[in-house]
């Protein structure tokens, strides 16, 4: 059996650059444990399988694994990377820009764009912020599994959990040299995630630089993703968060940097106005390929 494959480096305005994403389109005819090994094999932060929609309206479902099997939900760059992917594959209706995706039992609006060079821009929406009571978290054992001292957590900005489709920690540091110097212990930081309710976490820095309002590193020790260079679940609830915190103005993009200390360089664009979170981004197919099954 051959499955063509696709590669995408979504939040990049160049090759090699934003956060890569393995794409397999017409994954309807593959069962659930292949998927999961074939993200295995791909082992990238998330692959994305192409199905049929089983919702009326929607014209594609997306199903997204991480290397270690785990199914996840909300549109990142998960999704993102796929309506690149659709965008210039001639699987679009011609003359429509507005589309249905499902994920899971969300259903969730797409439009796809193009800039001036040509590349499709695609603006999603994600569900609608939450912010959930999160436990207290110790800031003493949160630094400690960062690999941070306990003074580069910002203490007037209590650790907490958002979610746009995914509940991440998010954790304000207090420069983007904190956030560069983190070097989280995987197993403790799970169990502090694991504790407050948080799949994965948001270091993040305001003092970002001109044009930005954050700078930021994701890391996932709960589904076995080390450190994702672009990560537009946890850009959605951030930008609410910072929103909802009168440190961005409502409807305006919100600017986020990720990815520098891989480099891969990202940038991560939010809109938010009151439930509607619309994450907006580019990229560019890199790589074409086949496996042979």
């Amino acid at each position: 059996m051959d499955v063509p494959f696709f590669w995408i480096d979504v939040f990049a305005e160049r090759p090699l650059e934003g956060n890569p994403l393995a794409l397999v389109p017409d994954a309807d005819a593959l069962a659930e444990p292949r998927l999961r090994a074939i993200a295995r094999e791909f082992n990238q932060s998330e692959t994305t399988f192409l199905c049929a929609p089983t919702a009326a309206g929607a014209a594609v479902r997306l199903r997204s694994f991480t290397p270690a099997g785990v199914e996840v939900g909300g549109a990142g760059h998960n999704a993102m990377g796929a309506w690149i992917w659709l965008a210039g594959s001639g699987r679009l209706a011609p003359g429509e820009d507005r589309f249905v995706q499902q994920i899971g039992d969300d259903l969730l609006e797409v439009t796809v764009s193009r800039a001036e060079d040509g590349r499709p821009v695609v603006s999603m929406r994600q569900s609608p912020p939450v912010f959930p009571p999160t436990p207290p978290v110790d800031v003493a054992l949160l630094a400690a599994a960062l690999g941070l001292p306990v003074d580069d957590v910002v203490a007037s900005s209590a650790p907490e959990v958002g979610s746009t489709g995914a509940a991440h920690l998010l954790v304000r540091v207090a420069g983007i040299a904190a956030v560069d110097a983190a070097r989280p212990d995987s197993a403790a930081l799970a169990t502090l995630l694991a504790d407050a309710g948080g799949e994965g976490c948001y270091v993040y820095t305001l003092d970002a630089g001109a044009g930005l309002h954050a700078y930021a590193r994701f890391f996932n020790p709960t589904v076995g993703i080390a450190e994702d260079p672009a990560t537009g679940t946890a850009a959605g609830p951030l930008a609410a968060l910072l929103v909802r915190d009168g440190v961005a103005a409502v409807g305006s993009p919100v600017r986020i940097e990720q990815g520098r200390a891989l480099g891969r360089p990202s940038l991560l664009t939010v809109a938010v106005d009151g439930p509607r979170v619309t994450l907006t981004g580019s990229g560019i197919v890199t790589a074409t390929g086949t496996l042979h099954l």
